[in-house]
């Protein structure tokens, strides 16, 4: 699996796969950063790259000193199953 990245200018984390490409967008507002949406081509899915990506934007939130809004289902299942992250949420 490749690396992470922020797409500053499309808003999203990407993750690119077997050329596919998943994605989780959000929104920044001041210091939080709210998670909209996560998506994954049913191609790549089941692999474990949504929990990749989500691990790789809640890491990068934490760097940066950013409150995370959860409003996506999946990523707030995912702070629900990893407390570590659970200090993130606004």
């Amino acid at each position: 699996m490749n690396k992470v990245r922020d797409n500053r200018a499309e808003q999203e984390f990407e993750l690119d796969v077997g050329g596919h490409r998943a994605l989780a967008a959000y929104q920044r507002e001041g210091e939080r950063i709210v998670f909209t949406h996560t998506h994954v081509p049913a191609e790549i899915e089941g692999r474990g790259v949504a929990s990749k990506l989500i691990r790789a934007a809640l890491d990068s939130a934490r760097d940066h000193g950013l409150k995370v809004v959860p409003q996506c289902t999946f990523v707030a299942a995912f702070i629900r199953r990893h407390p570590e992250y659970r200090d993130l949420v606004a």
